[in-house]
């Protein structure tokens, strides 16, 4: 697994700046660039006590989970994590106590691999100790691009996610933030912790079917652009499609992504927007009553 793809096919993304001057800018504002850091490099290490643990997985937006090597076989999920919404630690989700969740190195559902994998670009390899290295620190160009050395040495063909079909988009999204469901599996849509899996809630959509390809990942997001917290910000996505919604009720000025995107709050620290787009009734946000 470490090694399906050889490092030496990896530029990193400072190659890519002198090509791609507004992309490689753009995207060093994004959360996805600091999806992964040591945590004392972490451009909000001052509000950690006591530098949690090695690792700080995740950019902040949100929350950052800290992760530690704790021997030659064994790795350490911190069982407090660092919330942005009261600048202050407690459980780390799916945790019940703050003593943290051991994962073996090589396990072979290899957990922990997966999370860096995810967090970084390029193959991680193993130093000294079975400590996990990434390639790359974050989700950077090539985490999307796929590796680029031989597009920077020769100007060979690179992918371009933006010229892939929408449901391809959403695979490629959804290789980290959850694909869409298989055939016949099961997902509990009564679970809140499961919206933060956008591309899985987004397949389901009517909006998304029946778009004819046009709705996708990229509809309301720029990969090189921060995402925005601010509702009013989609409506124009919408526009796109729905010039002239009709309403059985009075919409009160209220922007699209508000009802029909509802915000889900599975704790207390925490919100996702559900990306099953439809018609929701009032309070019951997780699954919608009618599709739009």
């Amino acid at each position: 697994m470490l090694a399906r793809i050889a490092a030496g096919q990896y530029a990193g993304s400072e190659a890519c700046r002198n090509c791609h001057p507004a992309q490689f800018a753009g995207h060093r504002k994004t959360g996805h660039r600091e999806a992964l850091s040591r945590s004392w490099q972490h451009t909000l290490a001052a509000q950690f006590p006591k530098q949690p643990g090695e690792w700080a997985f995740g950019a902040g937006a949100q929350a950052v989970t800290f992760v530690s090597p704790l021997d030659e076989d064994h790795y350490l999920e911190h069982g407090l994590s660092w919330y942005a919404a009261s600048k202050s630690m407690a459980l780390t989700p799916g945790h019940r106590r703050p003593d943290g969740e051991r994962y073996r190195t090589f396990d072979p559902g290899a957990a922990i691999l997966r999370c860096f994998q995810c967090h970084s670009t390029g193959p991680p390899r193993l130093s000294g100790g079975f400590r996990i290295e990434p390639f790359e620190a974050g989700v950077q160009c090539e985490a999307c691009h796929g590796p680029g050395a031989a597009h920077a040495s020769s100007q060979k063909p690179i992918l371009n996610p933006k010229r892939l079909a929408a449901d391809a988009i959403n695979e490629l999204c959804g290789a980290c933030h959850r694909k869409p469901a298989a055939a016949g599996s099961d997902t509990d849509w009564s679970n809140p912790w499961n919206t933060r899996h956008q591309p899985l809630y987004l397949a389901e959509s009517s909006c998304f079917r029946k778009s004819a390809g046009k709705l996708s990942c990229f509809t309301c997001h720029s990969p090189h652009a921060p995402v925005s917290r601010e509702a009013a910000v989609y409506g124009g996505a919408c526009s796109g499609c729905h010039a002239r919604p009709r309403h059985r009720t009075a919409a009160g000025g209220r922007v699209c992504v508000s009802c029909h995107m509802p915000e889900v709050r599975p704790s207390p620290h925490l919100r996702f927007a559900n990306h099953w787009i439809g018609v929701y009734a009032d309070g019951k946000p997780l699954k919608p009553i009618a599709r739009p």
